[in-house]
Formats: structure tokens, sequence, C-alpha cells
């Protein structure tokens, strides 16, 4: 290594370490500092103190290119950021030359200067939630949401309703939703408190089996299929602004909004789903400190004196393709959906060979890294890294499609490359025998292509123009995806 590399990567981490420092002072600086409850179960009816929101900052008509501070937030990434200021990764990291080439997620607290080139139709800058309690990870920990709704009041603690194959009560909907598409139960439960008040009201609301939460399509009636369609939305506001692809929300009456460039996915991503629900001033009220945001602290205590759950600099650990060493499967599936339908791009599908439709395979699935089973069941298998036995921490291997037969039982510890089950067409739609497969960090789902890109023995994923399309590259290799399993998207393991 050169000396100037030495000396630069030495700057890096000691300016880093001073930028942190200076940026939790700042933070620290502007934040209100009351004495909140703890994120535990409490009775809706309890008075909750209510902590003043701090005043909003001014945006200004800005020159073009002119730099503006930036303190970074969870998850934040050059590419994101580029989109939310109307900007380039480049003129970005010219104006911060301590940002290594290899830079992935920024951490927390850093503050950062960033071109900046005005849009028209600057939304609010008024944040409703972390993006640490958007996501169902490490801070839904403990929550029992089954003994958090028996101390309220509502209607929802007697609830019941089939849903996902069985008959499920509305504490048992929540989890089944909230882990599905690995989102908060307490956003879930805010959400059905602020629009049909089912922690406080024991009166249910009359349109309950037809479309209460407002989405009107007949494919979702009922409850859990309108909370199916509202978690999957939220999702996809969430992951469009934490990757950049969202830049726009249009209103029912068909004017835009551009989300603010300073704003959280979490927020964001709220603000998409009421968006697409109520009327503007219905809406502004929604996505205020007396909307939503007020619902969710009255019930659960003040959401930011929740500490971030994606570090700066994270990376994926090594993982192996997610089949036998020696064996050729074909890439049917590029980057596509984790869960759910639209974002994030976080899948990959893989097809055995000599199976047509949905033929049993003899083809044996493989843990792509050694972990401990915390999922088996239809369908399912999911593998936890750390070890810890706790999906909603660290790194997650989240398989879909797994037949029943010979599928490895929960708790069992798996080494990468040993045997976990037989690709199928159980669990979700599919139209052919395969295996899909995603990854999670902290419960939160990672974009297959991006600055943490889904690396399987050096084959990196690559998105394609559409869903499913694209392809796996090493070096000068490519491997196109294609569901016809031709030759182009076939690829050995091993090798």
């Amino acid at each position: 290594m050169k000396i100037n590399e030495r000396r630069g990567q030495k700057n890096w981490r000691l300016g880093l370490v001073l930028a942190v420092l200076l940026g939790g002072i700042l933070l620290a600086a502007c934040q209100p500092q009351p004495t909140a409850p703890p994120l535990t179960s409490q009775p809706i009816l309890t008075p909750v103190p209510v902590v003043s929101p701090t005043p909003l900052p001014e945006r200004l008509v800005y020159s073009p290119g002119q730099l503006v501070d930036y303190i970074a937030q969870t998850g934040d990434t050059l590419p994101a950021l580029a989109s939310h200021f109307n900007t380039t990764i480049e003129e970005i990291r010219e104006a911060n030359p301590i940002i290594p080439n290899d830079a992935t997620t920024m951490p927390p607290g850093f503050p950062m200067q960033i071109p900046i080139y005005y849009e028209p139709f600057w939304g609010t800058p008024f944040k409703i939630l972390p993006n640490s309690l958007f996501i169902n990870g490490p801070a839904q920990t403990d929550f029992d949401t089954g003994a958090f709704i028996a101390s309220q009041p509502g209607w929802l603690k007697s609830y019941e309703q089939y849903a996902g194959d069985k008959q499920r009560t509305g504490a048992e909907i929540i989890d089944y939703i909230a882990t599905n598409f690995s989102v908060s139960p307490r956003l879930l439960l805010a959400v059905l408190e602020y629009q049909l008040e089912a922690l406080s009201n024991p009166v249910p609301p009359q349109d309950l089996e037809d479309y209460p939460l407002g989405y009107e399509e007949r494919t979702h009636t009922g409850l859990y299929m309108q909370l199916v369609w509202a978690t999957n939305t939220l999702n996809n506001g969430y992951y469009g602004w934490l990757t950049g692809r969202l830049d726009t929300l249009e209103h029912l009456d068909s004017t835009i909004e551009n989300p603010d460039p300073w704003q959280n996915a979490g927020s964001v991503a709220l603000q998409y789903y009421f968006s697409l629900l109520l009327p503007k001033d219905a809406y502004q009220k929604a996505i205020g400190p007396d909307g939503f945001a007020q619902t969710y602290q009255q019930l659960f205590g003040d959401p930011w004196l929740t500490p971030s759950h994606i570090p700066g600099s994270l990376r994926q650990p090594e993982m192996l393709l997610p089949f036998e060493r020696g064996r050729t499967w074909s890439l049917t599936g590029g980057p596509h959906t984790g869960w759910g339908k639209g974002e994030p791009w976080a899948a990959l599908d893989f097809a055995p060979p000599g199976v047509s439709g949905c033929g049993r395979s003899k083809a044996w699935a493989a843990a792509a890294a050694s972990g401990v089973v915390t999922r088996s069941e239809t369908g399912i298998v999911e593998l936890d890294l750390d070890g810890d036995g706790n999906p909603r921490t660290g790194w997650v291997i989240f398989y879909l499609h797994i037949a029943t037969q010979g599928r490895i039982p929960l708790g069992a510890w798996v080494e990468a490359g040993e045997k976990i089950g037989f690709p199928s067409c159980e669990g979700g739609t599919s139209s052919g025998t395969h295996l899909h497969i995603v990854r999670k960090y902290n419960g939160e789902w990672v974009s297959a292509d991006g600055v943490i890109p889904f690396n399987l023995e050096g084959w990196i994923a690559n998105n394609g123009a559409t869903a499913y399309s694209g392809m796996l590259t090493r070096f000068s290799q490519i491997v196109i995806a294609n569901d016809k399993s031709s030759r182009v998207s076939h690829i050995t393991a091993g090798e």
C-alpha cells in the first residue's frame, strides 16, 4: 500500500471520528430533551407527555449547486442523497473529500455538505417517524402485540378474521403481516388507531368487511387485505425514498409534491401512504405534528429516543450460491421485490434443472451462509446468521418456495453449503418450481443492486430495466436472468 493511501485512510478515520462526534453534539443540541416513557405497553387512556416539536427549518430558493448542511441519517447512501438533493454523487464527493471511494452506508450523525439544486413544490420538513421504528427490527424485539392490544379498550382485541390460511385474532393478524413484510407492529397498530380507532373505540366501524382503510379494490376487502395493501404501500414509500427511486408524490387532486430533501424514509413512507388516501386538508393534518405523529406518541412515547439500526460502512458477510456445490441451476429472476409488490428490489430467483411447471425437484437448496433456523413454515426458511435466534437483529437470509417435505426444522443450526430443503411452488405465488432468496439486516430488506450488492461467491447482482430482469456479473462473466432457463441463465455453484 502506498504511503499516501495509508495517510488518506488514516485521515478518513480520524476525520470521521471527529465528524461523528461533531454531528452528535449538533444533533443533541437540536433535539428536545423531554422525559418520555419507554417503548412499553401502555393503555391509550393514560396521559402521556406531549413533546413540543422543534421549530421547522425554513427552506430557501437555493442557488444552483449551493452547498447546504446535512447530517447523515440512518441508512443514507450517496446515490439516494444525490436523488433527494437533485445533484450527483460526483458533486457530493467533491464537497466531502473525506468520504472513501468504497463507502456504503453513511454513519448516522456524520455532518456533510451537499450541493443542492432547487425543485418546486417541496413538502414539509416535519419528520413523523424514525426509520428504526418503521421496520420490524431491534426496537421491536421485546414488544408483545397481543398484550398491548389486550390492555386497550378498542374493538381490535375482540376481532377475528380468516387470514393467511387460518382464523387469526387481531393481534395475530398484526404479527403475521409485520413478520412477512418486516414492518413494525407498532406502526401498524398506530395506523389502525389513527384511521379506525381500533385501540380506543370499543365499537368497530361499519365498513370493516369492505374497505375500512379507504383502498377500494375488490381483491382487498376486509381488514386483513386492507392492511396487507397498506403495509405494502408503506414499504414502497420507505424503500422508494431509501433507494432514491421515489422522488414525487401525486395527490388525489393530481397536484404533485416533492418530499423535502432532508426527510427520512420512515416519514416519506407515511407521506406516500396518506397521499394516496386523503384529500389535501386531511393529508396535511395526517403528516403534521397533530396527526399520525401525535397518535403514535400517545400510544408508545417519543419515537425519536430510539437509536439508529443501520450503522455506517455496512457490508455483507460472505455468501455462497444457494444450491449444492458443483450443481448448475438457472437465474430465473433478477432483482425484484423481497415480499409483496414493488419495493425494494431485494430478491433473486434460482431454478433447478429438469423440472417443468411446479413439478417436484430432487435438487437441494443450500444455506448461503451458516446460521440458525428462525422460521420453518409453509414455503419459508429463514436463517439468522448471528446465531442469537432473533431474526430482527443482524444479517438474515430469507428463502421462499421451500417444499414442506425435507424442509430443515425450526431451531436447527446449519453450516454454509448444507441442505435446507427442496425448491417448490409452495408459499406465495409461483408459476414454476424455484427458490427465492433475500437478505435483511436488522429487519431491513437490503436491495440486491446498490451500495451493498447481493454477492454470491463473487457474483454481483445488477438491476435490469424492469423487476425480474437483470443479471449476475463476476469480472467478465455475465449470467442473464431468464425465466425459460436458457443457457445464458445457467450458473454453477462452487466454480
